[in-house]
């Protein structure tokens, strides 16, 4: 909670929970999110799988955004991203409480639900960036959530080593979610990787993991003492 308040504090304007590799149990998951909205976070869940129950409970706890992972290509985000939308657009399910703020919902309420709740798949499978153009089309995708590694690994290449391949397919993704007009988001843990989502346009970056950012700063301060001792 202290990591939310203090980059809250700092100027950062969202979090992604990544709840896929994460410890979140909803428990916890629906006791955090409205903790971070209080703060002013912009709350993206990542959610468990590309399943209907992780992509509802995620959204019904009050979560801004879905990213999805695990797309496998166009028909597969057309079935998955569905569960992200209410009818006729889409097939979530109703549920009251917090998103109705504890009263009876209206059918302005669930326009307001397509617009404002938003639905990222992930580009992490080699058929999902072989079908970017015709995942962004689908109205139920409000942008893509880029996985490098994943994508990396999955397109032969072994770990991301941001190399002219890896580079390659960043530009296709946010080429086509630009030409769209739609959101693309990137993981920019790497100075070029922030370079790069800011030449392209990016919609949001991610640009630090809780644990990095500890290890960054018990590093800092370890270095600085080894120095003072020399």
């Amino acid at each position: 909670m202290a990591f939310a308040e203090i980059g809250a504090g700092i100027g950062y304007g969202g979090v992604v929970l990544d709840i896929e590799h994460g410890s979140f149990d909803l428990g916890s998951l629906e006791r955090f999110i409205p903790v971070l909205k209080g703060l002013g976070l912009d709350v993206t869940a990542k959610v468990l799988g590309p399943e209907r129950g992780p992509i509802q409970q995620a959204l019904d706890f009050g979560a801004d955004a879905v990213c999805i992972p695990h797309i496998l290509n166009a028909e597969h985000a057309r079935q998955i991203c569905a569960f992200a939308k209410f009818p006729l657009k889409g097939l979530r399910s109703f549920a009251g409480g917090r998103t109705t703020k504890y009263g009876a919902p209206t059918d302005p309420w669930v326009a307001e639900q397509d617009d404002i709740t938003r639905c990222y798949p992930m580009i992490e499978d080699a058929g999902a960036l072989e079908e970017v153009e015709k995942i962004l089309a689908l109205d139920t995708v409000d942008g893509v959530f880029v996985g490098p590694t994943d994508l990396s690994l999955l397109r032969g290449r072994g770990i991301l080593k941001r190399n002219d391949a890896d580079w390659a397919d960043l530009k296709r993704i946010a080429d086509a979610a630009n030409k769209a007009g739609k959101h693309w988001i990137l993981p920019a843990w790497s100075e070029s990787e922030k370079k790069f989502a800011l030449e392209h346009n990016a919609s949001q970056m991610a640009l630090i993991m809780e644990h990095g950012a500890i290890a960054t700063g018990l590093q800092a301060a370890w270095d600085l003492t080894q120095k003072m001792l020399e």
